[in-house]
C-alpha cells in the first residue's frame, strides 16, 4: 500500500493532477480546498456556502479510490475503516458509493450537491472541477 501511494504521488507530481473532484455545474461553488473536500468525505462538513454536499465514493478497492483516500483523505484503508467504525457509533454513515467513475460522474450530473472524483481525462463540460489531485 505504501508503495502504491508513493508511486501515485510521484506520477501526480511529474504529470500534474491526474484526478479531479467534481460537482454539478448548477452548484454555485467554483473551488474547494483539500481540507473542505476531506471534511465533506469524512462527513465532518455537510454544506459549503449554504450548498448541501453529497459525497460519492467509487466502491471497493479501485485504484481511483485508493489514490483519493491516500492523497486527499491522507488515510490508508485500515485507518479509514477504523474511522468509520467509530463514526458508526456516533450515528454518522460513510458517503454513498457508485460502482465506477462513470457512475460517479453520472450521479454528480444528476443530483444537486453531489460531489465525487474521477480521472481528469473524464472531465468535460457536463461537470465542474472544484479540486484536483
Amino acid at each position: 500500500m505504501k508503495q502504491l501511494v508513493l508511486i501515485l504521488s510521484l506520477v501526480s507530481f511529474v504529470l500534474g493532477s491526474e484526478y479531479s473532484v467534481i460537482i454539478s455545474k448548477k452548484v454555485p461553488i467554483s473551488t474547494l480546498t483539500s481540507q473542505e473536500v476531506r471534511d465533506a468525505f469524512l462527513q465532518k462538513r455537510h454544506t459549503i456556502k449554504d450548498q448541501k454536499l453529497i459525497p460519492v465514493n467509487v466502491i471497493g478497492e479501485d485504484t481511483l479510490r485508493i489514490a483519493f483516500e491516500s492523497l486527499v483523505l491522507e488515510m490508508d484503508r485500515n485507518r479509514l475503516n477504523a474511522y468509520w467504525i467509530k463514526q458508526h457509533f456516533q450515528g454518522v454513515t460513510p458517503p454513498i458509493t457508485q460502482p465506477s467513475a462513470e457512475s460517479v460522474k453520472a450521479f454528480v450530473q444528476n443530483v444537486e450537491g453531489a460531489m465525487g472524483y474521477i480521472p481528469a481525462t473524464m472531465v468535460d463540460n457536463s461537470v465542474k472541477v472544484v479540486y484536483e489531485f
